[in-house]
């Protein structure tokens, strides 16, 4: 059923009270083909959400909030080494994960706690302490919002980059994700090269994907604001790429700058590293702030407005700009 002037507070993880012109949930391909052909007006705006974990609204949305519940965990298929899951839109990416390790297959644990549905997971291609969502990826069904058709992408046609897919370039727009099917290990190897994981354990202790899950936890929640206390979106920008001849440069000013090696010719440097030298860490003005454990999350304290969040957002981009010349694109999408 369509509901109209829908407050939208809790499908926004920053906690702005805006609301949806239109609001329609659903819990089946059938329900979403149905409003597709039914209800669907191409001449107004549709944005479809998973937890609203990754948005920000500037306002009230004028047009259509489409919202999946497709909520089950499935397995589709085995091999000796391998279990082929497939995973509902809807599912909350961390109940998946916890399941996945619960049951020792292994590729998802260093994505634990990371808030996002898998629906959403599969489009940005989420990442955290050296894993991403498109190294256990086997396929993406959607449903085209033109034609209420099903298709099926393979992971390399999802064109998976730095939080990026197919879906929010060449097709942005065009498609809602149904399900996703993963490829997990059977045998798993944990991923413990990322430096933060590393240093949790002692140098010559192997853990296992429990551990490996519990680790990530720990480091998140000491890291990261708890939700249900101050709104935010995770982390608000994207590390820059930069190349190393800049990084040298910059390097010679900064000797302590981190980085990680692109490739022979490019490096990435931490966005909250960045921004914690420009001397913003912990910094707030009225309603809004920057976290004071973690510079890339943003926090609403109460009670902000979108417009009080972008301004942080610009101060930051332009303070980073003038102190390094590099520019910060948000990861955050502005809706």
């Amino acid at each position: 059923m369509i509901e109209y002037n829908y407050p939208l507070l809790r499908h926004n993880s920053f906690g702005l009270d805006v609301v949806a012109e239109r609001f329609f949930g659903y819990s089946t391909d059938s329900e979403l083909k149905d409003f597709l052909r039914y209800e669907y007006d191409p001449s107004t705006r549709m944005l479809h959400i998973g937890g609203g974990n990754n948005l920000l609204f500037t306002g009230d949305f004028r047009g259509t909030v489409l919202h999946s519940s497709i909520k089950y965990i499935s397995i589709e298929s085995e091999t000796d080494d391998n279990v082929f899951v497939r995973v509902g839109a809807g599912v909350v990416f961390d109940n998946f994960c916890r399941q996945a390790v619960e049951c020792n297959w292994g590729g998802v644990e260093n994505l634990s706690l990371i808030p996002s549905q898998v629906g959403a997971a599969a489009i940005q291609n989420i990442g955290a302490y050296g894993a991403e969502a498109k190294d256990t990826i086997v396929e993406v069904d959607a449903i085209e919002i033109a034609t209420g058709k099903r298709r099926t992408f393979g992971v390399e046609e999802c064109k998976y980059g730095y939080r990026s897919s197919i879906f929010k370039t060449a097709l942005e727009g065009q498609f809602v994700v149904v399900s996703v099917l993963f490829r997990l290990d059977k045998h798993p190897k944990p991923n413990i090269e990322y430096a933060a994981l590393r240093d949790f354990f002692d140098h010559d202790y192997t853990p296992n994907i429990e551990e490996v899950r519990d680790a990530v936890v720990s480091i998140r929640q000491s890291k990261l604001p708890d939700l249900k206390r101050l709104g935010n979106a995770g982390s608000f920008f994207k590390n820059p790429y930069c190349n190393r001849a800049d990084f040298e440069c910059l390097r010679r000013q900064y000797d302590d700058m981190p980085h990680y090696d692109v490739s022979d010719d490019l490096v990435k440097i931490p966005a909250a590293y960045l921004i914690e030298k420009c001397g913003l860490k912990g910094k707030r003005i009225g309603n809004v702030g920057i976290y004071d454990r973690q510079p890339l999350v943003i926090v609403n304290y109460g009670g902000a407005k979108p417009r009080e969040i972008i301004a942080l957002a610009d101060e930051i981009r332009q303070s980073v700009r003038r102190k390094f010349d590099i520019d910060l694109m948000p990861e955050v999408i502005y809706v």
